[in-house]
């Protein structure tokens, strides 16, 4: 059976004789006495009483039409999912980051991207990178962030650089210069990140050759808290400049460190899967503003 012919059936119930089928349908008169002849003689049954004057349904007709209005709209739910996911309008996107884009960058790329796909469903996670390198390398999550360098081979990578900024609270005497040196560090407290991170190395190695001593009363796990704690005392840090250089009314302020400092982070892709329409989007709106840093 043709889904037209089950269509002009339909209509037929629906209108009650053929012209106004017709023209519900946008077909000539004979069109649908053919197609309603083909349906016909398809199933091996009259559908139709057609005397000169009377035209009505008969026993069977009545029988089968609440099973064809199923039937269509149910290929009409199915021609709707084809256009969902064609175009990318539905679907999911799991994303996992170790922190520095998870707290004040990817809500805001999260939000903007649901606005304009509402029908996704987004599901973030928060872990350290070698886990969610194993997690992409294994294919259970889409898209995730990490820093370098990567430490699972068989990934899809791209890189980022970021040059860190100096945070302090507005009303500390830093905030006077346009640029801090490892000079103007010299017997402050820098909150670091716990472990051996990057940047940590990097201004160890500044200090060291500037014959420069800091104090590392603080650490912790992510740049965003580092933050929090410069907003709430009196300490200053090193951070990437999308936690650093967030609006976040919290009276912490940035300025350009020298010589720069970098943070690099690593956006991965599994090298066996092909991402989905979906996660291409995402990806997409992503790299938009994540190339401002």
């Amino acid at each position: 059976m043709k889904t037209r012919h089950l269509e002009v059936f339909d209509a037929l119930i629906e209108a009650g004789s053929v012209s106004r089928a017709a023209e519900r349908l946008n077909l000539t008169q004979p069109a649908v006495s053919i197609a309603l002849g083909k349906l016909e003689s398809e199933l091996g049954f009259k559908l139709f009483h057609r005397e000169k004057g009377f035209f009505a349904p008969t026993k069977e007709a009545l029988q089968l039409s609440s099973e064809v209005s199923q039937g269509l709209l149910a290929f009409s739910r199915i021609e709707q999912r084809a256009e969902e996911i064609r175009t990318g309008s539905t679907g999911s996107i799991s994303i996992a980051t170790n922190g520095t884009l998870a707290v004040n960058f990817l809500p805001k790329i999260i939000v903007e991207f649901q606005r304009r796909n509402p029908g996704i469903k987004i599901d973030v996670v928060m872990h350290s990178s070698r886990r969610i390198a194993s997690w992409i390398s294994g294919r259970q999550i889409d898209i995730g962030f990490i820093d370098t360098p990567v430490p699972v081979a068989g990934l899809n990578a791209k890189l980022f650089r970021l040059e860190c900024v100096c945070i302090m609270h507005e009303d500390d005497p830093l905030a006077a210069k346009k640029v801090i040196t490892s000079a103007d560090l010299e017997g402050r407290s820098v909150v670091h990140i716990t472990g051996d991170h990057m940047v940590d190395r990097q201004l160890d190695a500044l200090v060291s050759k500037a014959n420069i001593e800091i104090r590392r009363n603080v650490s912790t796990y992510y740049f965003a808290i580092v933050r929090n704690v410069v907003a709430l005392g009196k300490d200053v840090a090193i951070v990437d400049p999308i936690n650093g250089k967030a609006n976040l009314s919290d009276g912490v302020t940035w300025r350009t460190f020298k010589p720069a400092i970098y943070h690099e982070t690593a956006m991965i892709t599994s090298r066996t899967q092909m991402l989905s329409l979906p996660c291409r989007k995402f990806i997409a709106l992503l790299l938009e503003h994540l190339e401002k840093f």
